[in-house]
């Protein structure tokens, strides 16, 4: 039973409103996603990741290597390495050759989409119509990367294998009540000037790797134009990694103070050789639709906020502080450092990212500040628009 439910709000639309009081860092719930998938350019850079919940498929040794692209980097406490009793479970289809963290992973796979999904031999066909679609999108997008149109091949998937296709459909279609008339400023957002150009060839690519009847009813212009909008206002960004889950474990670990000052030298030292070679770029990353998270309004005050804790697509949403019963349960869609900035540079941002304007308590009493950014909020918002995530 959920200790939530889902309300129409006058003046706001759908939220979630807690039935009972919740205390600090308690879990309101987790969630699997709707469907989930890598970032197209993240798989192309060798980011290893299992194909179905996105765990990390290298040990910390692999990752280190690998990122700093030096094979001589040596890590320590590898007992400790958190991939370590996941490896021996390692598996792949055997007709694609695509990898899975496990055969239970393989199987649910199987079972929601991968049976009509897998290319087989033509997985690394450039001229198979699935590729040349993901290739026309990674010309458009490139990193950072926001979103993935391999995540609506696997809706397309999830759709021709299901045997409930019309439970499907209305699942999907509760991702939509926030995008009406809103598709232009997100495909603007997503692809750049030449969007409506990009939107065409996207749109025929897509139609091109979707010719059977079944999907007649996604292949119109507009039903296309709302799977991106879809893709470009509920998506959830993913971030796994295995080095970052090393660096939590052995920073818990009953350490003196000598021992610690140790690691924390050696941990520094392992983070600058990566940031060398792969710069910011160190977590396998992609994106999922949630039914529930997707659900929860932004405020700039979050009294909640969504976690990754077991380095897979299953997202954790726990209480910031105490929330009480009849309370909106609200995250935040920007990043700490973006909260601490002007009212009017987190108003921009979430227009640009998000098509609304945030009336928040913080943004309320904030209402009379000038509308204009100061010299750190403009550097900021520079930075901020070339990592902006549209999750």
């Amino acid at each position: 039973m959920n200790n939530f439910e889902i309300r129409e709000l006058p003046g706001k639309g759908r939220a979630m409103i807690a039935t009972k009081n919740f205390a600090k860092d308690e879990v309101i719930f987790e969630e699997e996603p709707f469907v989930s998938r890598q970032f197209s350019w993240n798989v192309a850079y060798g980011y290893a990741a299992c194909d179905h919940c996105m765990r990390p498929l290298e040990t910390v040794l692999e990752n280190v290597r690998r990122l700093a692209s030096d094979p001589k980097v040596e890590v320590p406490l590898l007992q400790h390495d958190p991939t370590a009793q996941w490896v021996a479970q390692f598996t792949q289809c055997p007709r694609c050759k695509v990898r899975y963290c496990s055969e239970d992973c393989l199987m649910e796979a199987q079972k929601r989409y991968h049976r009509v999904a897998c290319m087989g031999a033509f997985h690394s066909d450039d001229t198979h119509p699935i590729n040349v679609l993901n290739e026309t999108w990674k010309k458009m997008h490139y990193p950072p990367e926001t979103g993935s149109i391999m995540l609506i091949v696997r809706l397309m998937a999830i759709y021709q294998q299901s045997t409930k296709k019309e439970e499907f459909l209305e699942q999907l279609q509760s991702f939509q009540s926030l995008i009406v008339n809103r598709e232009q400023k997100i495909y603007h957002k997503m692809l750049g000037e030449n969007f409506e150009q990009q939107m065409e060839q996207l749109y025929l690519a897509f139609c091109n790797a979707f010719t059977g009847e079944e999907f007649s009813m996604f292949k119109t212009p507009d039903a296309f134009k709302t799977l991106m909008a879809i893709l470009g206002t509920n998506s959830q960004g993913i971030a796994t990694s295995v080095l970052s889950q090393w660096v939590a474990k052995v920073s818990d670990l009953p350490l003196t103070d000598s021992e610690k000052e140790q690691l924390d030298t050696v941990i520094d030292g392992l983070y600058a050789k990566v940031a060398e070679f792969a710069g910011e770029f160190l977590n396998n990353e992609g994106s999922g639709l949630y039914l529930l998270q997707s659900k929860i309004n932004h405020s700039c005050v979050p009294n909640a906020c969504s976690t990754f804790p077991y380095s897979n697509d299953i997202v954790v949403l726990k209480a910031l502080g105490p929330i009480q019963q009849g309370e909106e349960i609200c995250i935040s869609y920007l990043d700490e450092c973006m909260l601490e900035r002007s009212r009017h540079s987190r108003h921009k941002v979430l227009r640009e990212n998000y098509v609304f304007i945030c009336q928040c308590p913080k943004c309320r009493a904030q209402a009379s500040d000038p509308d204009e950014t100061s010299e750190d909020d403009d550097d900021e918002m520079d930075d901020y628009d070339d990592d902006d995530d549209m999750n």
